[in-house]
């Protein structure tokens, strides 16, 4: 003979679960006004031509053609990518060896936070610094000056420009991820690093085989953020390597500021089609790189060590 048990359900289980969407409601409102709306929004203002004001003409596809068929967009797509890599390698390295550095170091949450300190600045004002520090009469060349060399480089020479841009972002970013790498590898127990120690192990090869692949996970989601980060670079570009009024040389574009020159031009007539179409192209490019690098970052995740 078989025995059906039927269990009553929990009452405060169904109160809960009723509670979810009241809850819940509010921030998907909110959500949905500030982020679907206008992304719906701009995608459909890619598809015409529109100068901020009267009726919007049908475009099609012609504003997807135009930029792409444009040097000043393809020079745009080519510093994005540089700053993706080039910058990224270099933010992770630094950050991979402060982290290395600062491990066993005394008084390391002192410089912890003073290697996090940029990273509280608003980027517009790191970037009015860097440009007073980098003046060919700035603090950087006058230091260099006293330390004996006559000419110093000129960081802000059109042909250096963007390798300074470079460099200022990788001062500014290197030191938020430092901070997260050094709270994933605190969470990695002391007994690992001892019976490394014991068995001779440099502070190299400990944290290559303990600290990195204990801290795979946070890698990887450092490494979306940066990601993300890097495509819509903007307000450092902007204001430092911008006269007032006036928008950064071409040479120095990026596709937030390409986006950004359609939209607000220093002369003529808006067109926020191509500035939305670029930012559509910006937002694919974001969702295609992010899946690509969680799924890169997930097959080493499973690797044995």
């Amino acid at each position: 003979m078989t025995t059906i048990v039927v269990r009553a359900e929990n009452p405060f289980e169904k109160s809960r679960r009723r509670m979810i969407g009241p809850f819940l409601a509010p921030a998907l409102v909110v959500y949905t006004l500030v982020m679907v709306v206008p992304s719906v929004f701009t995608v459909w203002i890619s598809f015409n031509d529109w100068a901020g004001a009267g009726p919007m003409e049908w475009a099609g596809l012609a504003n997807y053609r135009e930029m792409l068929r444009d040097p000043v967009f393809g020079q745009a797509f080519l510093n994005t990518v540089k700053i993706l890599v080039g910058v990224g390698g270099a933010v992770f390295f630094v950050s991979f060896l402060l982290t290395m550095l600062l491990q066993d170091m005394f008084g390391r949450k002192f410089v912890r936070a003073v290697v996090f300190f940029p990273s509280l600045v608003p980027g517009l004002v790191i970037a009015i610094m860097w440009g007073f520090m980098l003046d060919p009469d700035g603090l950087a060349n006058s230091l260099l000056k006293s330390l004996g060399i006559a000419e110093p480089p000129l960081w802000l020479a059109p042909e250096n420009m963007f390798a300074t841009v470079m460099g200022g972002l990788t001062w500014l970013a290197a030191g938020t991820y430092t901070v997260i790498f050094m709270a994933a590898a605190d969470r990695i127990p002391r007994t690992f690093y001892e019976a490394a120690e014991l068995d001779g192990a440099s502070a190299v090869r400990r944290f290559w085989h303990i600290t990195l692949p204990l801290m795979w996970d946070v890698i990887g989601v450092c490494a979306v953020l940066w990601a993300i980060g890097a495509l819509k670079t903007f307000e450092f570009v902007l204001v430092f390597a911008g006269a007032t009024g006036s928008l950064p040389p071409t040479s120095l574009w990026t596709f937030s500021v390409y986006a950004y020159a359609g939209a607000f031009p220093s002369d003529g007539v808006p067109r926020y089609g191509i500035a939305s179409a670029s930012a559509v192209l910006t937002m694919l490019l974001t969702v295609v790189l992010t899946l690509l690098v969680r799924r890169v970052m997930g097959r080493r995740e499973g690797t044995d060590y």
